[in-house]
């Protein structure tokens, strides 16, 4: 179901690399988890810092006219509006599909269209979103057609670029398009980037978005990650009193790794699978493998701790 549409992103590694990658990971010792979904996967961030923000995280909504898809999205935004969140972090994957080589003008809008509809009840908020592959349109007749490509998406989220950042209550927060060959920061982005982070003062705390994980457990057997993972988390480690937090969705599957001082959260999709039944009837409705649809709060503090709290939602 992760596929693209004329600019397909070669998400898939040879065998051998992905035992080589995995015996990297094990030797440096990173430390993985499968989220206690029993337990609303909290991850403890062992601080007596003040809070700095309260952040809400949904990702891959895939919003669709169908299977009451809009009254779910809407009812489970009003929930998250309960908890005194600051704003809202969107992983990308926002309409159900448009990258694919048969999706019409007319289902495009209409997509769209059914985002703004469902959106509009948190207009009080900011909502901070980056570029998933479902996304774009890559299917216009022609690549001068308005709709084409990354710019709309920019357009329809009301993003500023395809990648950015912006501060809040001593936080920065950098948004990144991984939409690339292989998976990848372009150089003009990942410049971009390393710089960000080299001008950002000593003790400031950062999270990275991105559409993808740039590190993770269940990137070895589901959705993929970024293949450019090892240049990101060596210009991480220069950075390592900075980047305090990564985020990420796509696979649509909940996990937490920690490498470095980093810590990596991949956090389930809002639509889980795709709001359908699901595919385990043992597990529960909505289910991905063993992962339930639902959203994150994640909690920073002034010290640059976090605790990232996934909770399922009710279909």
């Amino acid at each position: 179901m992760f596929s693209f549409a004329k600019q397909r992103l070669n998400i898939a590694m040879k065998r051998r690399d992905v035992i080589k990658s995995a015996g990297i990971l094990a030797a440096t010792g990173l430390i993985t988890s499968k989220s206690n979904i029993a337990n609303a996967a909290i991850t403890e961030a062992k601080s007596k810092s003040k809070l700095a923000l309260r952040v809400a995280h949904i990702t891959d909504v895939h919003i669709r006219p169908d299977l009451d898809a809009p009254e779910k999205f809407k009812k489970c935004l009003e929930e998250i509006k309960k908890q005194k969140i600051d704003f809202f972090l969107n992983g990308g994957d926002s309409i159900f599909d448009a990258s694919y080589d048969d999706v019409k003008k007319e289902r495009v809008t209409e997509l769209w269209n059914l985002w703004d509809d469902c959106t509009k009840g948190i207009n009080g908020y900011e909502v901070h979103s980056c570029i998933g592959n479902h996304d774009t349109w890559w299917a216009a007749p022609d690549k001068s057609d308005a709709m084409y490509g990354k710019d709309y998406v920019v357009k329809r989220l009301g993003i500023p670029n395809r990648y950015y950042s912006f501060s809040k209550a001593g936080w920065h927060f950098i948004i990144v398009d991984g939409n690339n060959p292989s998976i990848t920061l372009d150089d003009e982005q990942f410049n971009w980037l390393k710089n960000e982070l080299e001008k950002l003062p000593a003790d400031q705390p950062v999270l990275i978005m991105s559409h993808y994980p740039i590190l993770g457990v269940t990137p070895f057997w589901e959705g993929g990650m970024h293949s450019d993972y090892k240049k990101l988390k060596a210009l991480f480690y220069q950075h390592r009193d900075k980047v305090k937090v990564c985020l990420s969705g796509h696979n649509h599957l909940l996990d937490t790794a920690s490498y470095n001082g980093t810590q990596y959260f991949c956090n389930g999709a809002m639509s889980g699978y795709w709001w359908g039944k699901g595919d385990d009837k043992s597990a529960g409705e909505g289910y991905y493998e063993e992962t339930p649809p639902g959203y994150a709060i994640l909690e920073l503090y002034q010290d640059g701790s976090v605790i990232n709290k996934y909770t399922p939602h009710s279909y």
